[in-house]
């Protein structure tokens, strides 16, 4: 007889691992089905975002950081250090050992929580029974569950243009091992991703090229953001090149050639290494049995309510797999929000207070509407700036780049968004987070006591700038 759970999830990342243990929180016996593997082929849960995606990531733009702050910047300080060099082994090693530990820490949280955890592959089938193709074993064998929670994550979207190729075309997955620094860096794709990984090869001394196809830059964030991104990143050396458009790009004698269309023609492009990065696609394909009736679109994505339930009854969605920003945070919310409604309690995500954070040096954060997403829908509203320039921690530590921007209803002050450029943007943001939770208004952090000197006091400024009374800013 086919073992009997409550619940099981299908993938362990951050949406699948956070489902299962809050559902085994709520006193479900859970079951969490995982098919990745580590370089040495061993159970390594924690999905894309801990094996090769948002912790490998920020290990290596940390350590890129570092390099770069030693090379280039502590001589202000009066420390000088008459040489600095890189081994890139050391790093990867580091940012190996980091991946391994967090993904033994979620198989120790499984076991503590007393979640089944099967490596291998998971097939949802009809009458939500789920085909499990252990690693480890020859026979299939199927499980069944009263509620089955699809966490597949994504991959990284093929570019035809550009077929990959081990040694010189690579994914964002490949860009994250590279043996050496590439002399020169091509990049397709200046969105969150490409813009990550350029500056991370930047800082470590790469010659960085960004193809982007649009013609607008970094369009999801605020306009006022982005210009000043853009001046940011083409000052440190990141040469963006807008309405770019590949059109194929061969590997050969060690080099890669690009072709691309701009506004003046057809332009040509030889660098060392290539990194693909133009998105993602959810993992869907192969994940449900026809038969089962599951509903996808075109694009894979799995269709679901408001509460992550797809067309079958007791079977939900959640992550990268559903509509929405493929951000680690929403999925692990979307998880814990259908744990509480499996184990029969209320529970909802506030798609409205999502964080989105691009960790480049500066750093960019946002919470809530862009200015030009406002203005679209004809909403009134004020708006507040303040410079870190203008910040005495900032100028205390040397990270005066970027500004604060506070966008307020114009009726009734509530926050509508909040856009960050800066240091250490990526900690200050979920102040925001909890402000919009709680239906603060500009006047409500007007009125809160921030401590001095904080980069934190920025967000007090600007909003005290709202109502033009911003206490550290010349008066226009």
């Amino acid at each position: 007889m086919a073992e009997q759970y409550d619940a099981i999830v299908i993938g362990a990342g951050p949406a699948g691992y956070v489902a299962a243990i809050r559902c085994a929180q709520l006193g479900l016996k859970t079951a969490c089905v995982d098919r990745w593997l580590s370089d040495s082929n061993k159970p390594s849960p924690g999905g894309t975002c801990l094996n090769v995606g948002c912790i490998p990531s920020k290990a290596l733009l940390e350590s890129s950081a570092l390099y770069a702050n030693v090379k280039q910047g502590i001589a202000k300080h009066g420390i000088i250090v008459p040489s600095v060099e890189i081994d890139i082994s050391v790093m990867m090693a580091r940012k190996d050992k980091v991946v391994n530990e967090l993904s033994q820490g979620i198989g120790a949280l499984f076991q503590s929580n007393g979640i089944a955890f099967y490596s291998g592959r998971g097939k949802l089938l009809l009458d939500k029974r789920v085909e499990i193709n252990e690693f480890n074993k020859k026979e299939k064998q199927i499980v069944s569950a009263d509620n089955v929670i699809l966490a597949p994550g994504s991959s990284p979207i093929d570019l035809k243009a550009a077929p990959l190729d081990d040694d010189l075309i690579v994914d964002s997955s490949g860009a994250l091992a590279f043996s050496e620094v590439p002399g020169r860096l091509g990049i397709i794709g200046a969105g969150v991703i490409g813009l990550e990984l350029g500056s991370l090869w930047r800082r470590l001394g790469s010659e960085v090229i960004l193809l982007e196809a649009q013609d607008k830059f970094l369009p999801i964030a605020d306009d006022q953001v982005a210009r000043e991104t853009h001046k940011q990143f083409s000052a440190q050396g990141l040469d963006i090149r807008l309405n770019s458009r590949v059109v194929v790009c061969e590997a050969k004698n060690n080099q890669v050639h690009i072709d691309y269309e701009d506004a003046n023609g057809t332009q040509h492009e030889t660098v060392d290494k290539l990194i693909v990065a133009v998105g993602r696609r959810p993992n869907t394909n192969d994940l449900c049995a026809e038969e089962a009736g599951l509903t996808l679109d075109e694009w894979g994505i799995i269709h679901v309510d408001a509460q992550c339930m797809t067309n079958l009854p007791g079977v939900y969605a959640i992550g990268d797999a559903v509509h929405g920003p493929m951000l680690a945070h929403k999925g692990s919310e979307e998880g814990v929000m259908v744990a509480e409604i499996i184990a029969g309690h209320s529970a909802q995500v506030n798609y409205d207070t999502i964080p989105n954070i691009i960790y480049t040096d500066p750093e960019i954060a946002w919470i809530g509407k862009t200015e030009q997403q406002l203005k679209s829908t004809g909403v009134e509203y004020r708006a507040g700036n303040f410079p870190f320039s203008a910040s005495g921690r900032a100028k205390a530590s040397g990270e005066t780049a970027g500004m604060v921007k506070v966008l307020a209803d114009a009726e009734t002050d509530r926050i509508l968004g909040v856009h960050m450029i800066g240091s250490h943007c990526s900690e200050l943001i979920s102040q925001v987070g909890i402000a919009m939770e709680f239906g603060a208004s500009s006047e409500d952090i007007c009125m809160t006591m921030f401590a001095h000197p904080t980069l934190s006091e920025a967000f007090h400024e600007a909003a005290l700038a709202v109502g033009g009374r911003a206490i550290h800013l010349l008066k226009k």
